[in-house]
């Protein structure tokens, strides 16, 4: 009895040992087992169809070479009016709004020009001053015609004949100098933004006129927007306070800083185009008008001032742009279409078709842009099939494996 038992243990000893031997003898993997690549993507034949998977060789090209540099728009300074008061004030009203687009002639602000009814006042004294002497340069000139009347029939002396004829032409210089006082103070007036009808006006029956004509009105120099605003009602304000900046944003600037490795592939006169981030995919078109005759010392740059048409605003003040600059040079390149390229976390990859339904993500280095086209200088070789239209597709299909995975 006792050696049956001992013969039953000692067979299932047996039995566990090799059970346990064989659990961990290692096991050949098969081809499903194998570890898969997580570079490749594997897209069926409708799955391609369905996202619009093309493919093209990769070949050689003619690219020619892009300066590119970053700037920022800014106004046309020919385009800047500062707005001053024309003297001494007190304000009586605010027309516009900082921010407000305005038209040329429109008026910013009413004010009293405290300097200005002084000028009418020394106008209006002079005005009186020379009516009096035109006055005296009439009766001298009476005078002086009697007395020639006289002393042809011999009734006066000659002595009294040349005391009237001093008189009328001491009464001529006086009226001169009364009149060029007269224009000297009306051309105060001018420039105090009064008009001749204004002027006339203020020797008018209408006593009242002289007292209105003193205020002031501003008015806009160009048509644009109000970017500075600094006035208020009741405030007095000096001339040389700038009240208000108004810019006309219909044609812009946009000053981008160019390396100076790249200096000799820009030339005044050309074409750039512009890019900002608010309008993806779109180009304006600028003119380049000015390259700085000196770098900045720190950044080892010189300011590039490209001329830029915008007649719809779009282009908004101190946006961020980028500048590219189309060069005459050229070079033969491997090159793909700009839309096989994508972006997969911080590396530039096309997709590389290895077979019917297996495509490789690859890392590639850009070079040169030109129009479509984008230089590949790594990562492809010529004749490889490069995925040219719906590589994003691919790139999505990457990304949902990658995060099945995890």
């Amino acid at each position: 009895m006792n050696r049956r038992i001992l013969f039953i243990v000692v067979a299932v000893a047996v039995v566990a040992v090799t059970f346990l031997l064989w659990k961990a003898k290692p096991k050949p993997k098969s081809v499903e087992e194998a570890p898969k690549d997580p570079n490749v993507v594997e897209l069926s034949d409708t799955a391609q169809r369905n996202g619009g998977v093309a493919v093209s060789a990769v070949g050689e090209r003619s690219i020619h070479r892009t300066v590119r540099a970053t700037g920022i728009v800014a106004p046309d300074q020919a385009r800047v009016g500062h707005v001053f008061p024309l003297a001494r004030g007190i304000v009586e009203k605010v027309d516009v709004q900082l921010g407000q687009r305005v038209t040329k002639g429109q008026p910013l602000v009413r004010y009293d020009n405290i300097e200005l009814g002084q000028v009418i006042g020394e106008y209006l004294k002079l005005r009186g001053e020379l009516d009096k002497q035109a006055a005296q340069e009439q009766v001298a000139k009476k005078n002086l015609d009697r007395a020639q009347s006289l002393i042809e029939v011999q009734a006066i002396p000659e002595r009294e004949f040349d005391l009237r004829k001093a008189e009328y032409q001491q009464a001529v210089a006086g009226l001169e100098s009364q009149r060029a006082d007269s224009a000297r103070v009306e051309e105060q007036l001018h420039r105090f933004g009064l008009e001749d009808t204004d002027i006339r006006a203020l020797s008018s029956p209408t006593h009242e006129v002289h007292r209105t004509a003193s205020h002031s009105v501003l008015r806009a120099p160009l048509s644009g927007i109000v970017t500075k605003f600094d006035v208020s009602t009741g405030e007095v304000v000096e001339k040389d306070k700038e009240l208000f900046t108004i810019v006309d944003t219909s044609t812009v600037w946009v000053l981008a800083d160019l390396y100076e490795n790249d200096l000799g592939a820009v030339k005044t006169g050309g074409y750039a185009q512009i890019l900002v981030p608010s309008y993806p995919g779109e180009v304006f078109k600028g003119k380049i008008d000015y390259i700085s005759d000196f770098l900045d010392p720190a950044s080892r740059t010189a300011k590039v001032r490209c001329v830029v048409t915008n007649p719809d605003g779009r282009l908004k003040l101190e946006m961020f742009a980028s500048v590219e600059v189309p060069s005459a040079a050229s070079v033969t390149a491997l090159a793909v279409p700009a839309g096989a390229i994508q972006k997969v976390d911080a590396d530039d990859v096309v997709f590389v078709r290895k077979d019917a339904t297996h495509f490789e993500k690859r890392v590639v280095e850009l070079g040169q842009r030109a129009d479509d086209w984008v230089e590949i200088r790594k990562g492809v070789k010529k004749s490889e099939a490069v995925v040219t239209a719906g590589s994003f597709y691919l790139k999505s299909s990457l990304l949902r494996e990658e995060i099945g995975e995890e």
